[in-house]
């Protein structure tokens, strides 16, 4: 059994070039242009918009966001869904690469709610069949506290203060940290692991030494081994 392969990299800032390279508009070395026709758009825009950076404006305009989006403000965390190689093309070769895709946006939906997830990309053109999401990290409720922070709010609840308007509980904000909180992604790992179980693949070892990577490194060092490979053949 294979495992399943799940990664998170929050984006802040412009987005445009990866919406380029994930749409094709920009071909890298690492893909086969005779393949890139296989590809295919997992997530139906809405009227009116035309490609993956439009999608994640439309959700921060019509979320309902009550502050103003900071220059800095993290708008969308990017996704890589796959498995280990070998399991990805055992799946493609039985017919179930389709079934793969659905369960993988369903529980995308279901983890970060449907209007959240903008944008879904299969990329068949590479060496392994995976898929680029696009999640808008928009969240319900108060601003998740530190336990430190938390202790002093409830010692100066004893001394009599002046009363302020209290925030609506179930105000609609953009907030990154809450999503990918610690405890967070380790249930993400989790919930993927059983989503992804009926194609035989598994969670990733729990407290394993491997190192999160940006998307950006993660083909830097496809790049690096496909030089290696030529210089050695």
């Amino acid at each position: 059994m294979g495992y399943a392969v799940l990664h998170l990299d929050k984006s802040p800032g412009n987005e445009s070039a990866m919406t380029d390279h994930i749409e094709r508009k920009v071909i890298h070395p690492n893909v086969d242009p005779n393949r890139v026709h296989l590809n295919k758009e997992l997530i139906e825009f809405p009227d009116g918009v035309n490609n993956r950076t439009e999608a994640i404006q439309h959700r921060l305009k019509t979320a309902g966001l009550t502050r103003q989006v900071g220059k800095n403000q993290v708008q969308v965390i990017r996704f890589m869904l796959s498995g280990s190689p070998e399991d990805m093309e055992r799946i493609q070769q039985a017919g179930k690469l389709d079934e793969w895709c659905r369960d993988n946006i369903d529980w995308l939906k279901k983890t970060y709610g449907a209007e959240n997830v903008v944008a879904a990309t299969l990329h068949m053109d590479e060496t392994t069949p995976h898929i680029h999401a696009s999640v808008v990290p928009i969240v319900h409720g108060e601003r998740r506290q530190k336990e430190s922070k938390k202790k002093k709010e409830q010692e100066q609840t004893d001394t009599p203060k002046r009363k302020y308007k209290k925030k609506n509980p179930n105000r609609v904000r953009l907030c990154c940290d809450d999503v990918m909180a610690k405890a967070k992604l380790i249930e993400y790992q989790d919930s993927y692991g059983e989503a992804m179980n009926r194609y035989g693949l598994m969670r990733g070892i729990k407290g394993s030494d491997a190192r999160h990577i940006t998307l950006t490194e993660f083909y830097r060092h496809q790049a690096i081994e496909r030089q290696n490979l030529q210089t050695n053949i």
